[in-house]
């Protein structure tokens, strides 16, 4: 299984005196596989563009791959979104990875002057289109114009985001893997097997598997323990506190590993996770340390 990291937010880069380049410099030294960013217009949280942020880390390093977890084209306009994916992977040498969701909250959506019951179809119609865009095929607008955009990049593959029903059919029918996060193995395994029977019935091979998840690795005595993790999980997500309490990675790097693995055993071929330990440099190292237990299984 391939291992990726979110990038340390603003008040994290702040706190352990570690800019953007320097923090994907380090996850690529240690040997991950994957570094990634949100995209988020308007929330309470500070937070960077998400293409900025990526461009940052795209050019700080040279073999890491570059993720978006998840890049929301519906609040853009197409052309943009596309133009912005095109950059993203002109300045990464064709590293980037492209999760694809349509959430974000209705104040996001207010905020780029998008209705929100609109998120559903401008989002299929951003994976129909992107493909063509990128490769630099014309697309007529809908006032009658033509535009193609240059240069033509190779197309990175499209993950959609969410665990819903809803995103489990869009992958099937639209997307090359299915990027669902915070869920249990067992919401995977059967989450995998209605990707598997809508992807059949649209007549596409199945898509892959991409976990997001989170944790906090090692036992310093500030590190945040499974039951308060598991606790703001079940406040701000909703989750039981049963589920709540199965979804944070802890411990140390053999413990870590086995809770992955089971992710692994369901399906899942890269896991994406944020890490809220206290100091974001050591927890890098630490995931490093579970990437290396995970290979040796």
């Amino acid at each position: 299984m391939k291992i990726g990291m979110i990038l340390p937010s603003l008040p994290v880069q702040r706190r352990d005196n570690l800019d953007l380049a320097a923090a994907a410099r380090h996850a690529e030294d240690a040997g991950l596989d994957s570094i990634w960013h949100g995209d988020h217009l308007a929330i309470e949280t500070p937070t960077m563009d998400c293409a900025i942020a990526l461009a940052v880390a795209a050019t700080a390093t040279t073999r890491i791959r570059i993720g978006a977890s998840v890049f929301i084209p519906a609040i853009r306009p197409l052309i943009w979104a596309a133009k912005q994916v095109a950059s993203l992977q002109l300045v990464s040498g064709g590293r980037l990875l492209l999760g694809i969701g349509s959430g974000g909250g209705a104040a996001q959506w207010a905020a780029a002057g998008v209705a929100f019951s609109e998120r559903g179809p401008r989002t299929d119609t951003a994976l129909r289109s992107l493909p063509g865009l990128l490769a630099g095929e014309p697309m007529t607008l809908p006032n009658g114009s033509t535009v193609a955009l240059s240069p033509a990049v190779r197309i990175p593959r499209l993950w959609v985001g969410n665990a819903s029903t809803v995103a489990i059919d869009r992958a099937a029918r639209l997307g090359d893997g299915w990027f669902p996060s915070l869920i249990t193995p067992e919401a995977l395994a059967a989450g995998r097997t209605r990707l598997r029977a809508a992807a059949t019935a649209a007549g596409r091979p199945s898509p892959t598997i991409t976990i997001g998840a989170t944790g906090a690795l090692g036992h310093a005595s500030d590190t945040p323990s499974r039951t308060d993790l598991a606790a703001g999980l079940a406040k701000v997500y909703r989750h039981t506190a049963g589920v709540a309490a199965e979804l944070p990675v802890t411990g140390g790097p053999d413990e870590a590993a086995e809770r992955i693995a089971r992710y692994a055993a369901e399906g899942a071929e890269h896991l994406v996770i944020g890490l809220s330990g206290p100091d974001w440099r050591t927890q890098v190292e630490l995931l490093a340390e579970v990437r290396a237990a995970l290979g040796h299984r």
